[in-house]
């Protein structure tokens, strides 16, 4: 089984910067994409941010500039470098991996990480 834990998350003030990471455990092939998602109270979960295996990268509008994604392929990592956050970034982050497994034939699959508060007070 594959797992994904996830550190990093607290409690900022508004302006102030948090790191996110995400580390891939088990036994799969390799990881294709990896990514950020989060959930507010009462709001759909959404995409923040999303990175291939080659390093290509992809941002939801509203955190352009202030946050970067990041991987390490050989350690099976993701990070989320989060600066100038304000209150609207308040939610829960999960991180998402698209791994590859191989058996008989290779498959890819989604796994979750179980989320980290981020809180970021005005």
């Amino acid at each position: 089984q594959v797992q994904l834990v996830e550190s990093g998350g607290g409690l900022v003030q508004a302006g102030g910067s948090l790191r996110l990471s995400c580390a891939a455990s088990g036994r799969f092939f390799s990881i294709n994409r990896m990514g950020w998602y989060r959930q507010a109270p009462g709001k759909q979960r959404e995409l923040v941010a999303a990175i291939t295996r080659g390093g290509s990268t992809n941002y939801i509008d509203s955190v352009k500039g202030r946050f970067t994604i990041s991987r390490d392929n050989a350690k099976n990592t993701v990070s989320l470098q989060m600066n100038s956050l304000k209150p609207e970034d308040t939610a829960v982050y999960y991180c998402n991996a698209d791994v590859v497994s191989c058996a008989v034939i290779c498959s890819s699959n989604d796994y979750w990480g179980q989320g980290t508060q981020v809180t970021v007070s005005s």
